[in-house]
Parts: C-alpha cells; structure tokens; sequence
C-alpha cells in the first residue's frame, strides 16, 4: 500500500503541495474562531503508524514506543482533508520531528510566511505551530469557565494570539 500511495499516478494525481499564492481555504476564512487566526496555516502534519512485516534482522528497528512492528509515515492533510504530502518508509522507531526534519531537507518546501499545524511531538521552528511547552491544554475546563477568549502563546517565533471562545 505504501508503495502505491507513493508512486505515480496515485502520488502525481492526488497530492499537490502549497505555494505563497495559494489562498486561505473557506474552512478557515468562513469560520470566526479560525480567521484570522490561521490564515496562514496551510494544513496539519503528522506521523502516523501502519503496521509491517520485516525480516528478524530489522524488528528492532521497526518495533514502535508500544512494541508493535510499524512503519511511521509523515503525512500532511490541508483543511479539506486532501492529502497533500505523503512521506512513507520510516522505522517505526523513528519520531515525528526526526521525519520532519528529513522531508525538509529532502523534498517539502514550505512558503515563505506560511506553516503547517502539528502536535507535541514536532519541533517548534517557523514552519510548525505547535502548542507551547510545558502548559497542559484543557479545552474542558475553558468551556465550563465560559471564557469569552483565551490567551494562546503557542510558539515563541509566531506573536501572541487572542482566541475567542464561541
């Protein structure tokens, strides 16, 4: 499956990366708890585990953080939940932002003011918005508080973001 997700045609005819031009999507300029929030946010970028079968020689290397046999993939989705770059073939060792780091290097360009949403397991850099480190998000507890916004601070290279709560 892996080899086919990322081979012509299904590769060439389903993913299409971003530009500088490409416009904010309609899920994010129509919705006020997004716009104009992340209006540059171009998709959300994660790992994610599909189990393998590999030869005695490489189980080491393949076995993930809960011992299964795995092969970690990078994939990015835009707003419209499209596939938009598919980065297969890891271990299942390896972590998110090792995967990360290798594809920009290797083959994802990220335009220039733009990025990409991502999880804690990413590095924080201009390209990701991650959350902040060290702070525990209770989504739950802001709902029940019936706050009108919320204080976000999620990268120290992006500036300080006042989120309305609805």
């Amino acid at each position: 499956m892996l080899r086919i997700f990322s081979s012509p045609p299904f590769y060439t005819d389903n993913v299409r990366l971003p530009n500088e031009d490409t416009p904010t999507p309609d899920r994010i300029r129509n919705n006020p708890k997004f716009w104009p929030y992340f209006k540059d946010a171009l998709g959300a970028v994660d790992g994610t585990h599909i189990n393998a079968i590999v030869s005695a020689a490489d189980r080491q290397a393949m076995r993930d953080r809960k011992g299964n046999i795995t092969q970690n993939c990078l994939a990015i989705c835009d707003f419209n939940l499209r596939f938009m770059y598919l980065f297969p073939g890891w271990e299942g060792s390896a972590s998110d932002s090792t995967m990360y780091s290798d594809a920009r290097f290797v083959d994802l360009p990220v335009p220039r003011n733009k990025y990409y949403l991502g999880d804690a397991g990413f590095p924080i850099c201009e390209t990701l918005l991650v959350p902040y480190r060290g702070v525990w998000y209770h989504l739950a507890e802001w709902g029940c508080a019936q706050l009108r916004q919320v204080l976000c601070h999620l990268n120290p290279l992006f500036p300080l973001i006042i989120v309305p709560m609805v």
